[in-house]
C-alpha cells in the first residue's frame, strides 16, 4: 500500500505573493505546501483523506485516475471545499463516490454542497455515496481504518490508524484512551503548525513531545504553517526518527 502526501500545509498563513518571507519566496519546492491531504493507494481501492480547496489541483499533479473513496477527518474549509471536485472522477468511472463522514461533519456537507443533496438530480453534480461513520473500526475494501478522535480546541477531529500507519492532523489534545489506539504504531503522522503557541494546533515543540511518547519508530510532521520556517532549516532541529513531511513524499506500508 502507498501513501502519498497530496498536502502538508494550511490555511493559517498561507504563502502569498505579497508576504516576502524566507518561506513564501524560498525556491525549495518542500517548502512550497497546498493543503493538508494524503492518497491512499491500495491493491483495490484508491482513498484521500480530506479535500481541501487545492483538491483539483492536487489530483492532477500526482496524476490520480481513479478514485474510490473520500474520508473526512472534520468539517473545516482547508479539509472539505475541494469535494466539488470529484465530479471529473464521476464521468471518467461512470458512477459514484463513496464520502465516508461523522454525522457533524454529513451536516457540514450538506450546508457546504446543498445541490448535491436537495434531490434534484441536476445534471453534473457530484455523485456521492453517503457512509456514516464514529469511533468504530470500518473498512474500504481491504483498508481497514481505525478512528482516532482528537481535539481541535474543542472541536473533535478524527485521525485514523492504517496497519501500522497513523495520521492525525489538526490536534491540539489526546485523550489517554485514544492514545492507547496508537499502541505499536510505526509510522506517525503528526501536525506541527509553529514554533509559537497555538490555541487549537500542535506546535513544533508539542508534536515532538507527543512522537517521543508515542514511540514510532518514524513520525513526520504535516499540516505545517510557513511561520515554522525553512524545511530545510527546520529539519536540521528534529531528532534523528522525525521528520518534516513535503508535498509529493511517498510511503509504503
Amino acid at each position: 500500500m502507498t501513501i502519498t502526501f497530496l498536502g502538508t500545509g494550511t490555511s493559517q498563513g498561507v504563502p502569498v505573493i505579497a508576504c516576502g518571507c524566507e518561506v513564501c519566496t524560498s525556491t525549495n519546492a518542500n517548502d512550497n505546501r497546498l493543503r493538508t491531504s494524503i492518497l491512499i493507494e491500495a491493491p483495490d481501492k484508491t482513498i484521500v483523506i480530506d479535500s481541501g480547496p487545492d483538491f483539483r489541483y492536487q489530483m492532477l499533479r500526482a496524476r490520480v485516475k481513479h478514485l474510490d473513496a473520500i474520508v473526512f477527518t472534520h468539517e473545516h474549509k482547508d479539509h472539505i471545499a475541494g469535494m466539488d471536485d470529484i465530479r471529473a472522477f464521476n464521468y471518467w468511472q461512470r458512477g459514484p463516490v463513496d464520502v465516508y463522514a461523522d454525522a457533524r461533519v454529513q451536516r457540514a456537507l450538506v450546508r457546504e454542497f446543498p445541490y448535491i443533496f436537495d434531490g434534484t438530480g441536476y445534471p453534473g453534480i457530484p455523485q456521492i455515496v453517503m457512509h456514516p461513520i464514529d469511533l468504530e473500526p470500518f473498512s474500504i475494501g481491504s483498508v481497514k481504518f481505525t478512528p482516532i478522535e482528537v481535539l481541535h480546541y474543542k472541536l473533535p477531529v478524527l485521525g485514523f490508524r492504517i496497519n501500522d500507519f497513523t495520521y492525525i492532523t489538526d490536534a491540539k489534545t489526546v485523550s489517554e484512551a485514544e492514545k492507547q489506539k496508537l499502541k505499536g504504531t510505526k509510522i506517525l503522522v503528526i501536525n506541527a503548525l509553529q514554533k509559537q503557541t497555538h490555541i487549537s494546533h500542535f506546535t513544533l515543540d508539542e508534536a515532538i513531545a507527543f512522537a517521543n511518547d508515542i514511540g514510532a519508530e518514524k513520525t513526520y510532521l504535516t499540516h505545517i504553517s510557513h511561520r515554522l520556517g525553512k524545511h530545510e532549516d527546520i529539519s536540521k532541529e528534529l531528532p534523528s526518527n522525525i521528520a518534516l513531511a513535503y508535498d509529493g513524499l511517498k510511503l509504503e506500508i
